[in-house]
């Protein structure tokens, strides 16, 4: 592994160099765009020049829709024959991001790729061009519960990145990109820190098998006046996978169209909708029950760790202000008053 220090201006070149061969993105600041007309809103996009990259603040918004749009048409068809559109740009991409997503994206690879006999195309032909550019991380920010998780820290990147106030250190443990580089900087002894303690505290529920009693217990009933069933958690969240299809006629045809998938969530009303009208989990507390548990328990006992990476953007973004770690929290006292 090489390491180096850069001047802006170094890697303001080098960035140039790297939007020529890849497409790049990472966290964006569009302003005006918040949750209020005097806010902004932090997301992961295109980055066209490297003063549209946000170092400082943690994004709301998941760098997953790189990999999985929220929009997507998986092919197009007639009534003769359908086709799986082409991706129109075949470079292959840099993602911008911290720890936590990156771990996220392991997660994400075990619901696409590993779930199954199957792997999701859609999501492999993306997957497999990018390469993960980590901004270092070495104190938590509000809401984070990373280091609970396991998720604060990763050996999955090509570049690391601190960016300090007059300089920007680099570490490559990618070999390819030290043509990019090398040039540029000088050699330096940079090793990125990791979060070492949460900003929030979570005790997670350490339980082999969950008792039957919990799934109806009373806890989860204040959420059903409490969660207006927006689905910002789940969007926003970096591990959540759910998708629904739908068929989209042309309007000057009846038998042309595509098929798209697009975001959907435990918490947002239809969801669970079958043919015949039936429909499960329709209080607001059962589907915050249903995503607690896949998150800190199922996924778990399927792949061997929890699928929550402690971002804590599900409490970032949530209008009632509920916490998903004040939940996880609750969850594991409840148990232990089961227990005693």
């Amino acid at each position: 592994m090489n390491s180096y220090s850069l001047t802006r201006s170094n890697f303001k070149d080098i960035f140039d160099r790297l939007s020529a061969e890849y497409r790049l993105f990472g966290p964006k600041r569009l302003a005006g765009r918040g949750r209020f007309s005097d806010t902004d809103l932090i997301t992961c996009d295109f980055l066209a020049d490297i003063d549209e990259l946000e170092f400082e603040e943690k994004s709301f918004m998941s760098p997953k829709s790189v990999v999985f749009p929220a929009d997507e048409t998986t092919f197009v068809f007639n009534e003769e024959e359908f086709k799986e559109p082409l991706m129109r740009d075949q470079r292959e991409i840099i993602v911008f991001l911290r720890p936590c997503d990156i771990n996220g994206f392991a997660r994400l690879d075990k619901i696409f790729l590993e779930n199954g006999d199957r792997v999701d195309p859609y999501y492999q032909r993306r997957r497999q061009k990018i390469h993960f550019f980590m901004i270092e991380c070495s104190s938590s920010f509000e809401n984070c519960f990373c280091v609970a998780m396991q998720s604060n820290h990763t050996d999955n990147y090509a570049v690391a990145l601190r960016f300090d106030k007059e300089s920007i250190e680099i570490q490559i443990r990618n070999d390819h990109f030290n043509r990019f580089f090398e040039s540029f900087g000088t050699k330096s002894a940079f090793t990125p820190e990791f979060v070492k303690e949460d900003a929030v505290k979570v005790e997670l529920p350490d339980n082999d098998e969950m008792p039957a009693e919990i799934f109806n217990h009373q806890m989860w009933s204040e959420y059903d006046q409490r969660c207006i069933a927006c689905g910002r958690c789940n969007t926003s969240c970096v591990t959540c996978t759910c998708f629904s299809t739908v068929d989209i006629f042309y309007p000057d045809s009846r038998t042309c169209g595509e098929r798209r998938r697009v975001w959907d969530g435990c918490h947002l009303d239809g969801f669970t909708e079958m043919a015949g009208g039936h429909s499960f989990r329709k209080n607001k507390g059962d589907r915050m029950r249903f995503k607690t548990l896949h998150k800190i328990y199922d996924f778990r006992k399927r792949f061997g760790f929890d699928m929550c990476v402690g971002c804590g953007r599900c409490d970032d973004v949530c209008p009632e202000y509920i916490s998903f770690s004040s939940c996880i929290n609750k969850l594991g006292s409840t148990l232990k008053g089961e227990k005693a």
